[in-house]
């Protein structure tokens, strides 16, 4: 094999930079984003279950329910 080489410079295969693999999440990232998720539908959860958005989505219910045609 021949390796390109200059007289001042390492040669193209020493200079050349090798990139781990990034193909998939390992555990550990499936645990954090499995743990994220979760606590964002338990916010989420909890702001739709309010009162206020209740009554708003009541009131937009029936508001489309009363409409004449």
């Amino acid at each position: 094999m021949v390796k390109a080489s200059s007289a001042t410079g390492p040669s193209v295969e020493e200079s050349a930079v090798k990139v781990p693999s990034d193909a998939g999440m390992s555990t550990v990232e499936y645990a954090v984003g499995t743990i994220v998720a979760a606590a964002f539908a338990a916010v989420l959860y909890k702001i739709v279950t309010g009162d206020s958005v209740i009554a708003g989505l009541t009131d937009l219910v029936n508001s489309a329910l009363n409409t004449s045609l």
